[in-house]
Formats: structure tokens, sequence, C-alpha cells
């Protein structure tokens, strides 16, 4: 159990962050992602950051990290390693291919050697469980400090299926091989993948690519989505990654598949 000294009050702060999962407006503040299976720790995180004027928001799986991620575009985020399904170390590779954010383990694995290992893979800090609020806050403070400012979410992950978008130079890898796109059937699905899992309607993908939607544009993606289909599915015929709503528009079918 961790527990906050007695001198960590809201009143000791003159500005406090928000809650992003219970606030839905554009973030101003820096933003922390939390990420522990317990949902007891991320709460008591996100009070802990949001009292030092920070935006949180939290994840309870690896893959619900990923996705929070590429949503949220983190300045820092806090990782648990012992999480079940993706544990935290296959988390943090998935985190590194899309964003140079800041990753600081907070950890009940109190082992050196995982320590050690942990910071030669890429840990910025190992924080270990219980820990006191004040210090984990002047970590966060200095890991940030010396990396300045966070590089935007450069890469879409899907692990369910094998998927990796690489939003900088339009690489895509599925199921390990690479998947060679031409630059518009490229943003039909980065704009599928930043939509994912939900529905994409065919106006957001007009406008998002052509900045315009008619019938021309719309006749446009039909073709487009045939062609990534070709180069995508396993059989073009019966689609199960780029799934059509009839009349609405298509989705990103990011579920394992059995």
């Amino acid at each position: 159990m961790i527990s906050l000294p007695t001198d960590f009050h809201d009143s000791t702060v003159a500005k406090k962050g928000v809650d992003l999962d219970m606030f839905t407006a554009k973030p101003s503040a820096q933003r922390a992602l939390i990420v522990d299976d317990d949902p007891d720790t991320v709460d008591l995180i996100k009070i802990i950051f949001r009292n030092a004027g920070m935006d949180v928001v939290g994840a309870f799986s690896g893959n619900e990290a990923l996705q929070k991620c590429a949503d949220m575009q983190p300045n820092v985020i806090l990782l648990d390693l012992m999480m079940p399904g993706m544990d935290g170390w296959e988390t943090f590779k998935g985190l590194r291919k899309m964003t140079d954010a800041p990753v600081i383990v907070v950890s009940a694995d109190t082992k050196k050697e995982h320590v050690v290992e942990g910071l030669y893979l890429g840990f910025d800090d190992y924080v270990t469980k219980p820990f006191f609020p004040p210090e984990l806050i002047a970590r966060v403070h200095t890991v940030l400090r010396r990396i300045k400012i966070s590089q935007p979410v450069k890469a879409r992950v899907f692990p369910e299926i094998g998927l990796s978008i690489d939003i900088e130079t339009n690489d895509v890898i599925l199921n390990d091989k690479p998947v060679l796109l031409t630059p518009r059937e490229f943003a039909v699905l980065a704009v599928l993948a930043n939509k994912a899992p939900r529905m994409v309607r065919y106006e957001e993908i007009a406008e998002a690519i052509w900045d315009d939607d008619n019938f021309k544009i719309r006749n446009r993606i039909k073709y487009l989505i045939y062609l990534l289909r070709q180069k995508m599915e396993q059989d073009p015929n019966d689609p199960r990654l780029i799934l059509n709503r009839e009349g609405l528009g298509y989705q990103l079918n990011v579920e394992r598949r059995h």
C-alpha cells in the first residue's frame, strides 16, 4: 500500500493537473501516462501528478498503453513491469517504436539485475514500490529537464495483429514483413490507424487527405482500399483487416484474429 505523506495536500500547489480519462478538453499542461494493471496504483499516481500540476491519463494494460500513447502523446510515461498479458518489458519495446518520451519504471520488482537490465535497455529511471511521492515527482521533473521536449508519437503499433505503421518514414510492417505502399495508400491506412478501432466515415478520410469531399474522391478512396487489401489481406476477397461499413466508411480491425 502506498500512502501520501501527511503534508502532501492540495493546498500546497497552486494549479492542479487534469485527469484526461475524465476530461475531454484539449490538454494544455505536461501530460503523464500511467501504466499499471492495479487501478488503485493508477488512481494514486494520478492524484500525485495532478497535485504537481500535470495532466494525467491511465492505462491498465500494455495494449491500452500503446493506444493512449498515440492518442494523448504524453511527455512522460510511468510503467509497471509486472502486468498480465503484455508485460512491462514488451510494452516498453512497443512504446519505443512510437515515441521518444521518457519512460520511468515504477515497479515492485526490486531485483538489482532487473534494474540494471532495464537501464541498459533504455529506461530513463527506475523507481521501486512503495515510493515516496515527492521523490517520484522530483525524479520526473529531473528527467523532463534533461529531455527538454518530448518528440510527438512517430508510429502506431498494434501488437495483437502484428502491425506497425511508422508515420515519419511511411514504413509498414505486417507480421514481420514490410508492406510497400504508395503515398496515397499509406495516407488512407494512417487515417484508419489513427482512429482505430472505431469506424472512419468516408467524409473523414476525404477531408483528412484531400481537404475536400466529393463523389470522385470517394471513388478514389474505394480504389485505394482495394489496393491496400491486395497488399495486406491474406484473402483480399474476404477482408479481415480492413472492414467496410456499407454506406458509412471503413474500419481497421486491430483485434487478434483466430
